[in-house]
């Protein structure tokens, strides 16, 4: 029982030393992205002139759908940040004809509140950010010297919805529901889709249903992918993910012990842009897995996100 037991751990042990390297992952080395030692654009370069026609060629009936949010005070959000809206009285009219206009002023984390963005530096293990670039070196109290928003430039690209809350039958995942790589294949495999490289892969989750109907715990726990979904994700070299939910991974993690590891993960290991708090409803009810992607981040100089509206259309 004992010569079992113990060869029983030269096979398992291996295996636990595996899971725990991809648990907690290296930084990345200084030069380290296949784009170049100065690379600040990540999985941002495979959206390459062919890339686009694939995506134009997936029109066929003109039908938009606008996947971002409403901007307002009312919208949920992490209780650290700020989102406030303040409209002056307009001037007196001017001239003849009687011209007279109004302006906005806003306040405002801006590149991550409501449906937000996440860039190249945005997150990182430790000081080291994507590329391997150090924080300390270009994080500036007047923005990022590196890897900020304004190197990402436009997306348009093929689109895929993984639908994980039709996948199960269900309106809305479980609020710790981990989804895994199978969860994906399995969604792919449904829907009669594949993943190219440099998609947007979009996860329906249905915990957008959360929205302004209960902020506490939409912004509390998610459903979301764990860290072998997010590497069968990186193996496909896709350019982005996004999903209808605050974070796209699950929180908590199932490791009690890790902190948004699907992040580090995604952004400062493999250059993969992450895009939240999206609304998915209309694709997923009208079973749109294949669409045409775009979407185009404020260029905004120094930032780690940026807002906006992405669309697909079909």
């Amino acid at each position: 029982m004992k010569k079992l037991v113990s060869r029983l751990l030269v096979l398992i042990l291996p295996w636990i030393g595996i899971a725990a390297a991809q648990q907690l992952p290296d930084p990345p080395q200084r030069g380290s992205s296949k784009w170049g030692v100065e690379d600040q654009r990540g999985a941002a370069n495979l959206l390459t002139p062919e890339k686009v026609l694939e995506a134009t060629r997936l029109v066929k009936s003109g039908q938009v759908y606008q996947l971002g949010r409403v901007y307002e005070e009312s919208m949920p959000m992490a209780p650290h940040r700020h989102f406030s809206v303040m409209m002056p009285v307009p001037d007196a009219p001017a001239g003849k004809n009687q011209i007279r206009g109004t302006e906005a002023l806003l306040i405002a984390e801006i590149g991550q509140v409501g449906t937000q963005f996440d860039g190249m530096g945005h997150v990182g293990i430790g000081d080291t950010f994507y590329n391997g670039f150090d924080r300390r070196e270009f994080h500036t109290a007047k923005g990022l010297t590196k890897l900020g928003i304004e190197n990402a430039g436009v997306f348009l690209t093929r689109g895929v919805l993984l639908d994980i809350a039709g996948l199960k039958g269900t309106k809305r995942l479980e609020k710790d529901y981990e989804i895994t790589a199978q969860d994906l294949r399995d969604a792919l495999a449904r829907e009669k889709v594949e993943i190219h490289k440099g998609d947007a892969v979009l996860i329906h989750t249905g915990w957008g249903t959360l929205w302004k109907v209960d902020n506490d715990l939409f912004t509390s726990v998610e459903p979301g992918i764990g860290v072998e979904a997010a590497n069968f994700l990186v193996n496909h070299e896709i350019c982005m993910v996004g999903s209808d939910s605050w974070a796209t991974e699950v929180i908590p993690n199932p490791n009690p012990d890790l902190q948004f590891p699907v992040h580090q993960i995604l952004i400062p290991l493999n250059g993969i842009y992450n895009l939240e708090n999206l609304d998915l409803s209309g694709l997923a009810r009208d079973k749109v897995y294949e669409f045409a992607f775009f979407f185009a981040p404020l260029r905004l100089k120094g930032f780690a996100g940026s807002p906006g509206n992405p669309v697909a259309v079909r």
